[in-house]
């Protein structure tokens, strides 16, 4: 017995350690999902009653307003999954279902702190790094990875100073390195010293994802594929390249017309993640387990960082948080970019998870997710505003 046990013992250490060296990937174990909590049937059956009707009488109270999909679900049950609308708005031919990838925007900010919290893990990272030890010539000292991403950096927002400067590009689109290469050669004004106060700010999880690139040789949308969506099974969840034109969902304004290809659609780290509801289902419960990053990291992540200014909001390591005075917290992200529109919510106390993706542009895709909360547990005796 005891060398079956030692023999076993060096099979699976040497079969891990191969799996880390052929991949510089953590993690390289086989993903266990968790399992589902106890929830009684006439508990699920009433949940589900209400919540559809919650949504018909909200998000789905006019035919064709919502286009997208919805999921809620606690403690891995799905109580409610909806998928309205069509792929191809205008010609209404192609119906979206629960395997359309949609552009979820700014919540694929969870997914770039995770990654980076990985290398953090693997030693191949700290959040004390300055960003200057990345970056040749990186005009502004003092960053670290931590002021990153929580967004404490001091950084202008690269959507904005783009904009003017695009013109001087010859392609359609700007790259990651484009950008960095731009903040080096005209040096943007920054709007504070690092780590002075909170101000959210695209353009560092734009950096993020290139010193994951840096640190591990791979491309970020590479690392993610193997790291987090492989190893998850969400298998209609990408970072959007040109290759993937043909699987990527289009958005469209609230008018229903078609959002054209921009100069900012190949940037990533920030945004470009497209997914479903049922794949961030798994990432939410991903979440619940130590199988991404360990407990400290996971805490650390779903910490406050920024107390400037009293208020119920504030910003963990790549999540937003909702702290009322009655001591709950929601978890969440939001995102909107183009005529895409994103809710991702975890209400972590009761175990709810709330989805909503949409790829035609409607706002009350925000203010419908918040006041769904107030249904699972006492969150709406106080103000819930609303963050993309």
């Amino acid at each position: 017995m005891r060398l079956t046990l030692v023999c076993f013992f060096v099979l699976t250490t040497f079969l891990i350690a191969c799996s880390l060296k052929e991949s510089s990937i953590s993690p390289a174990l086989p993903y266990i999902p968790p399992p589902l909590s106890k929830l009684e049937q006439w508990k699920k059956n009433k949940l589900s009653k209400q919540i559809q009707a919650y949504f018909q009488e909200s998000l789905l109270r006019y035919p064709g307003a919502f286009n997208g999909g919805i999921l809620v679900a606690k403690g891995g049950h799905v109580l409610y999954e909806n998928y309205q609308g069509f792929k191809d708005l205008p010609q209404k031919k192609d119906p979206l279902d629960e395997s359309a990838s949609l552009h979820i925007a700014s919540t694929s900010k969870t997914f770039t702190a995770i990654a980076i919290l990985q290398l953090i893990q693997d030693n191949k990272l700290s959040l004390t790094d300055k960003i200057e030890s990345f970056f040749k010539a990186w005009p502004y000292p003092g960053i670290t990875i931590r002021d990153l991403l929580n967004h404490r950096s001091g950084l202008p927002n690269y959507v904005y100073f783009m904009e003017p400067a695009v013109t001087n590009f010859t392609k359609e689109a700007v790259t990651n390195t484009d950008v960095i290469n731009y903040i080096i050669q005209n040096k943007p004004p920054r709007h504070a010293a690092p780590n002075t106060h909170f101000e959210y700010c695209n353009t560092n999880y734009l950096l993020l994802a290139s010193v994951l690139e840096k640190v591990t040789g791979l491309s970020y949308p590479t690392y993610l594929q193997k790291a987090i969506f492989n190893f998850l099974g969400m298998k209609n969840s990408f970072v959007f390249q040109p290759a993937d034109s043909n699987r990527a969902t289009l958005s469209y304004d609230y008018a229903g017309r078609s959002w054209p290809f921009d100069h900012l659609d190949l940037t990533y780290g920030d945004k470009n993640i497209y997914s479903t509801p049922r794949d961030l289902l798994k990432w939410d419960q991903a979440l619940y387990t130590q199988q991404l990053v360990g407990d400290s990291l996971l805490k650390a992540a779903f910490t406050p960082y920024s107390f400037e200014r009293p208020g119920q909001n504030n910003y963990g390591l790549g999540f937003r948080l909702k702290l009322l005075r009655n001591g709950k917290k929601v978890v969440y992200h939001f995102g909107r970019w183009h005529g895409n529109n994103a809710a991702f919510a975890r209400l972590t106390d009761e175990k709810v998870t709330i989805i909503i993706l949409g790829n035609k542009f409607n706002r009350q895709i925000y203010s419908t997710a918040t006041r769904l909360y107030g249904l699972f547990g006492p969150y709406n005796n106080e103000f819930l505003g609303e963050d993309e």
